[in-house]
């Protein structure tokens, strides 16, 4: 299976059309045919669903896909660190993480250091845990920054730095909602009343979980995210309250949402997390290093 073989099937699987993806890719459509078909006899299994109008990708088509997605990324980054010039400082520096405030101090980090090096680019992924983590092990991106590192599995397989910001959790909701008359939002307050949760805030293990007791009889969870401005939107709309962290949507001024803290209080710490003995390009050494620096002088902070 080659690189090019596999830029031709995300091709196909992306215009969903032989002939769309053979003018995309300047070639024929016979010849591209052929190679689909053969990268299926390669595979031992279909790999498409053959429409009348569009071509669909069958589970194994799935799988491929999503591999070969990864497989690309690795070696672009891979080709991206061999080839820079080692006089130059340049290419990327790619993080992965889901929202949180903490991210300000990544930021700052990662400002610096293009103010510095002006060649280097930073990019970010959005995501749950569990995504994020499986792009880190499989190097497809640098670093991840994660919520309660102690409670991953096989956590001592990564080296980590501890971001000055805990994470506050609440309950987002419109001004205008029964409970935004309460200072504080208790367990009890939530039982019954409609609620949107994020995928993992709630799983077994969570920090959420035993802050309601290990029990989540009664609560009715009418939806869920894995992005707070799309919560946003639902709780806007009047779909019923978001369980999420502070700092994340607007509540100030005019805004129509409001913000009020769990009680009893729940934090969770963040860390930023990359894979022991990691071989980093220059950039991501330069970042590592600059971050390093930036966490001393805010925790040195009065």
């Amino acid at each position: 299976m080659e690189l090019r073989e596999l830029r031709y099937f995300l091709a196909v699987a992306q215009e969903q059309s032989i002939t769309k993806a053979a003018n995309y890719l300047y070639i024929s459509q016979p010849s591209l045919s052929k190679q689909m078909q053969n990268l299926e006899k390669e595979v031992g299994r279909p790999l498409f669903v053959r429409g009348s109008r569009k071509i669909a990708l069958t589970e194994t088509g799935v799988l491929l896909k999503k591999r070969a997605e990864e497989m690309i990324a690795l070696y672009e980054k891979t080709e991206a660190e061999i080839s820079a010039p080692p006089e130059d400082v340049a290419g990327e520096v790619l993080i992965g993480g889901g929202e949180s405030c903490a991210v300000r101090t990544v930021a700052q980090a990662a400002c610096a250091v293009q103010r510095e090096y002006p060649s280097v680019r930073f990019r970010l992924f959005s995501g749950d845990a569990d995504e994020m983590m499986e792009r880190l092990d499989k190097g497809l991106i640098d670093f991840c920054i994660v919520v309660d590192l102690e409670r991953l599995p096989d956590y001592s397989k990564y080296s980590a730095l501890r971001l000055p910001y805990a994470d506050t959790w609440g309950v987002l909701m419109r001004r205008d909602s029964a409970l935004a008359a309460k200072e504080r939002i208790a367990a009890d307050d939530l039982r019954g009343v409609p609620i949107l949760t994020s995928l993992q805030s709630l799983r077994k293990g969570s920090r959420l979980l035993e802050w309601f007791g290990g029990d989540v009889k009664g609560l009715n969870i009418c939806g869920k995210f894995n992005l707070i401005y799309n919560a946003s939107l639902l709780v806007k709309a009047g779909m019923g309250y978001a369980i999420a962290l502070d700092h994340l949507v607007n509540t100030t001024g005019e805004s129509v949402f409001c913000f009020r803290p769990l009680d009893p209080p729940l934090h969770t710490p963040l860390d930023i997390v990359w894979k022991k003995y990691t071989v980093f390009s220059r950039p991501a050494q330069i970042f590592l290093d600059q971050l390093q620096k930036t966490i001393a002088e805010q925790t040195a902070q009065p």
